[in-house]
């Protein structure tokens, strides 16, 4: 691995003043002491297991910023029955593999076990240093993402039936004239719960209650 100097940390490796973590399954210990002191330089804190079982046995919190790096050969159940174990202990953090044999066979099973990226090894710092923020940051916002959705589903369940109509009814464009006319009742009523709808939703808009609707995947089911 080449011994660059390491450029200023990015935001994919830190979160306030937390550090993205970085978690090293490889039972070369020459390797684990080689590629931690680069990892910590690039602004990661490291967690290094020399064996399947050590990591299962304290499994990683996919709350926290961080990937797992696994060593195909990794004695044992090897990386790829390794990755399936995690996901079925509950483990949903975006996992590089690395192997020393880099042929088409590997490759294939790395990938088929849902590898993010795969190197070879030797790594190459820079390369494996960029690997990590990619897998880090689109972890990130996947995260985020779900999150946003159910903060905006929990919202959405705390409408009531009739403002569920009103609000199915507004993202397909309906104008309150139409709405009322739909619904059997007055436009003065459904402006009140077309206020209420957006108070409870969170939205200043009915652009932003629209988009709000397509991110959820909603508009698609209320135009079906």
């Amino acid at each position: 691995m080449a011994a660059s100097v390491p450029g200023p940390p990015t935001s994919a490796r830190n979160k306030g003043d937390t550090m993205a973590l970085v978690h090293l399954v490889d039972n070369d210990a020459a390797f684990q002491a080689s590629i931690g002191p680069v990892l910590e330089a690039s602004g990661y804190r490291i967690q290094a297991y020399r064996s399947a079982d050590e990591i299962l046995s304290r499994l990683p919190d996919s709350s926290v910023d961080s990937c797992i790096v696994i060593d195909v050969q990794i004695p044992g159940v090897g990386g790829p029955g390794l990755r399936d174990r995690l996901i079925a202990a509950g483990t949903s953090l975006p996992v590089i593999f690395l192997a020393g044999d880099s042929d088409i066979r590997t490759t294939v099973r790395a990938i088929r076990a849902g590898a993010e990226d795969f190197l070879p090894k030797p790594v190459e710092r820079d390369e494996f240093i960029e690997a990590i923020d990619r897998v880090i940051t689109r972890h990130r916002l996947v995260s985020e993402q779900e999150c946003w959705a159910r903060q905006r589903l929990a919202r959405l369940n705390q409408l009531t039936p009739r403002e569920r109509e009103v609000f199915d009814l507004v993202v397909r464009g309906k104008m309150n004239k139409q709405i009322a006319f739909e619904l059997g009742t007055t436009e003065r009523t459904v402006k009140a719960h077309r206020h209420k709808v957006m108070e409870k939703m969170e939205v200043r808009s009915v652009a932003e209650l629209v988009s709000c609707a397509e991110r959820l995947g909603l508009l698609r089911t209320a135009v079906a």
